[in-house]
This record gives structure tokens, C-alpha cells and sequence, in this order.
């Protein structure tokens, strides 16, 4: 687990950067709309958010509408330089353009990472969404990015000032968080999908 900058890099950043680039992840369902509602009551500043479920709905749009809004809006954001916070399941490459252009432009970068121990579990929990009248996913595509997950979180996390591991089998659990180089547990609570992920490293 590399960081990016070097400690003198790191700490410079920590005086001079301007904006944040918060970046909530997790496969399909594992809360990360909810946990973004979590941060926002503990006075996070999460700047603009752009999230793509949320302006499908409000835009009436379907999911390609709303996913071509959503890159719009974060080029925007790049484009004046302001904070912003992104959902996404990490899947796909343009994630990994986005943090290169923040962190050309000097953004700091916060990622909150949302485990689930099986793809089954997801597969729930969407189930349960869309009885309550939320959005569906198809299970092939929920199945591929569980099975991609690690592979995605290490294609990002080098570009990331802190990465910061939640669990949510029974409510949102702080269990590890990476910072200054260094990876600090939380308790002794230890996921086996933290655990897997930290095997890949």
C-alpha cells in the first residue's frame, strides 16, 4: 500500500489544498446513499453532491441520462474547482481520469469504502430497495462488480489521501482507516472483507 506523495508532499498538501474530492464506493447496495446521509449529520462537508440514482429520479430520466449528467456535473466541479462528492461503485475507468485531473489540480482526496460479506447480500438488500420503490439492478451486473471489487479499489486507491473502511452487515461500522501512509484499525472488529482486501494488497 503506496502512497502517492512523499511525507513532505503529503503534509504540503495538508496546509495548501482548497477542495475536496469525497468519493463514497461500494458494489450495488451497500448503503453508500445511506452512509452519505450519515456524514452529512455528523457536519461533513461534502460539498456538491453528484449522485445518479438521485437525478435519474428527479430528472425522470433513465440510467444512461442520468449517468452522462453526473460526469457533466463532475467536470463542472473540476472545471471551477469546487468541492464534490461522488457515488460510485468504482467500476469502469473514468473514475481513475477524474482523480488524475484532481489531483493535477490539487484537489484532497477522501474515499469511504462500504464492505458487504457476499454478493447474495447485495443482491437482498437491492430486493428489498425496490420493494420499497427504489431503483433495480440486474444481478449480473452486481455479481460482476463484487467479483471486480478489489481489483477496482487498487486501481484507485493510490490517488486517494485517505481511504476510509466502513462495514455495514448490521449498521455502518468504522474498522480501518489509511492515512500518512499508514493503516490504522478500529476496534477489534475485523470484516472478512477487509481482510480479503488487505490479502490482494
Amino acid at each position: 500500500m503506496l502512497s502517492p506523495y512523499t511525507e513532505s508532499e503529503y503534509f504540503q498538501r495538508q496546509v495548501i489544498f482548497m477542495n475536496q474530492y469525497t468519493i463514497i464506493a461500494g458494489v450495488n447496495g451497500t448503503g453508500k446513499s445511506s452512509l452519505r446521509g450519515v456524514l452529512e449529520g455528523q457536519g461533513v462537508n461534502l460539498g456538491h453532491i453528484i449522485d445518479p440514482d438521485q437525478i435519474a429520479k428527479k430528472h425522470q430520466m433513465d440510467t444512461i441520462k442520468a449517468g452522462r449528467q453526473a460526469l457533466a456535473e463532475i467536470d463542472g466541479c473540476l472545471q471551477r474547482n469546487s468541492s464534490f462528492t461522488q457515488e460510485t461503485t468504482l467500476s469502469g475507468h473514468r473514475i481513475e481520469k477524474n482523480l488524475q485531473q484532481a489531483r493535477r489540480q490539487g484537489y484532497y482526496i477522501v474515499l469511504y469504502y462500504i464492505g458487504l460479506s457476499s454478493a447474495q447480500e447485495s443482491l437482498l438488500r437491492i430486493e428489498n430497495r425496490v420493494r420499497k420503490g427504489g431503483h433495480d439492478i440486474p444481478p449480473g451486473d452486481v455479481k460482476r462488480r463484487f467479483s471486480h471489487r478489489w481489483d477496482d479499489l487498487k486501481r484507485v486507491f493510490p490517488y486517494c489521501d485517505e481511504v476510509i473502511f466502513y462495514d455495514n452487515e448490521n449498521g455502518f461500522v468504522k474498522v480501518a482507516e489509511y492515512k500518512n501512509s499508514q493503516l490504522n484499525f478500529y476496534g477489534d472488529y475485523r470484516p472478512d472483507w477487509l481482510e480479503d482486501f488487505l490479502k490482494t494488497l
